[in-house]
């Protein structure tokens, strides 16, 4: 967890236009965590994540983003030409969308091929509903009901490992 954080943060500071300053301001982190992320000595916490992410903006997601799959982009782009139109048309849909959903909106294909319009607006869905839970889950994670969710969390990971899903 968290491999890519440094290099995914760089490329947030560097896409917003932000400062060390800035990115200590805005999250509340601390100077060592943020320089310790930056430079790869350590593995932030999922609680350091995401207050990076709200701090910043952006979807927890995108500090999890492989550099590798940032190579595909522009391909993915091209293989679904509907996607672009579905934005224009209906812009109120990918609101606050990271480029980390673009990118898996992108790459999704079909039953035969690209997506269609229908294909693009249930995938768009999808993300939202997923975006909504993990803001959700964020917030649970900051609250005095940590513990609970983290076990509950184990629990469930523990289940699905145990049953092979």
């Amino acid at each position: 967890m968290g491999e890519h954080t440094g290099e995914n943060l760089r490329r947030v500071m560097a896409e917003q236009g932000l400062s060390f300053k800035e990115v200590v301001r805005r999250t509340g982190l601390d100077r060592r965590t943020i320089s310790g992320i930056l430079d790869g000595r350590n593995r932030p916490h999922p609680r350091t994540i995401f207050r990076l992410a709200r701090g910043l903006g952006v979807p927890a997601d995108e500090f999890f983003v492989s550099p590798t799959q940032l190579v595909y982009r522009r391909f993915d782009e091209r293989t679904n030409p509907v996607v672009q139109d579905v934005v224009e048309s209906r812009p109120e849909l990918f609101a606050g969308w990271s480029e980390t959903d673009f990118d898996e909106l992108h790459s999704r294909f079909g039953a035969g091929g690209c997506l269609t319009t229908e294909g693009v607006l249930a995938a768009a869905g999808e993300t939202n509903r997923r975006r909504e839970l993990q803001e959700k889950f964020a917030l649970l994670l900051e609250s005095s009901q940590a513990n609970v969710v983290i076990g509950i969390v184990e629990l469930l990971y523990q289940e699905v490992i145990l049953k092979g899903e």
